[in-house]
């Protein structure tokens, strides 16, 4: 769902513990395995026993078969971290206590009815995370989307590679998922209370120092900004602003910033 916001690891752990009733395990599992793997919500429901559960164990590699996928996009493996084969387990011995047996092809998600031959739709998945997420007390735009968008964000935030994200995703293009990472939401929210008026904003507790800001960090932060970051520099060296070093560097910020505005701005006309 456009829009759509993510979750932070501590968001995740409280809403884990908002489900309960008959179908309690199934929906925490649909939850936790969908910030753990980032499938969309038709992918995951769409999977069976089969898919995630081989050889009496939990798959350490979940498939996500190409005609479960959206559009152009291919089929695409994931590896199924210990959050995610936690929550595999947990639906196994659900089935088997629900169902006394464990057909591979029977729906992994199971609708309340056909006796578990029928999988839930996304109305009904929409409607237990939305429960969850209102019982958990949180705010914002919050969807079944937010479980791929979350799994994005923390992947991105561990990892700074946006290509292995986009991997992961199955994104054919890697500007789909720079729409989708956008800046950390974790960040934006420790940045927003740092602003505080009684904290008199004495200096930023985020940020390293610009000594500790080499040159690969920064052009590859322009360029997943929508800078000409080889633009940038290069004016900066054809100018008296200070030069830049294939190391780490004193770079002013505040001139980088304007550079960039200006490259930008340069480019749209």
């Amino acid at each position: 769902m456009k829009g759509a916001r993510p979750l932070t690891n501590e968001e995740i752990l409280l809403v884990a513990g908002q489900f309960d009733g008959t179908f309690e395990t199934r929906n925490r599992s649909l939850f936790m395995l969908g910030v753990s793997v980032g499938g969309r919500i038709s992918e995951l429901l769409a999977l069976t026993i089969g898919d995630v559960y081989q050889n009496n164990q939990p798959v350490g590699d979940l498939l996500f078969q190409k005609d479960v996928v959206k559009g152009k996009e291919t089929a695409r493996m994931i590896p199924v971290n210990a959050d995610g084969r936690k929550a595999i387990i947990s639906l196994i011995l659900w089935h088997e206590r629900r169902y006394g047996s464990l057909e591979p092809t029977r729906p992994l998600f199971p609708s309340r009815n056909g006796g578990g031959s029928i999988a839930m739709t996304r109305k009904t998945g929409h409607e237990v995370l939305k429960a969850a997420f209102e019982k958990a007390g949180l705010n914002g735009k919050l969807a079944t989307h937010s479980l791929r968008k979350s799994y994005a964000q923390r992947m991105y935030d561990v990892s700074g590679d946006i290509f292995l994200v986009r991997e992961m995703l199955g994104h054919a293009d890697v500007r789909t998922t720079q729409k989708y990472l956008g800046v950390s939401y974790q960040k934006a929210q420790r940045v927003s209370e740092a602003i505080e008026t009684a904290k008199g904003n004495v200096r930023g507790i985020l940020l390293p120092s610009v000594d500790e800001i080499s040159t690969d960090t920064l052009v590859m932060e322009l360029q997943r900004r929508g800078f000409d970051a080889s633009a940038i520099i290069n004016q900066m060296q054809r100018t008296d602003q200070p030069k830049v070093k294939s190391s780490a560097k004193v770079i002013s910020i505040a001139t980088l910033r304007q550079n960039a505005t200006k490259t930008r701005l340069s480019a749209s006309r």
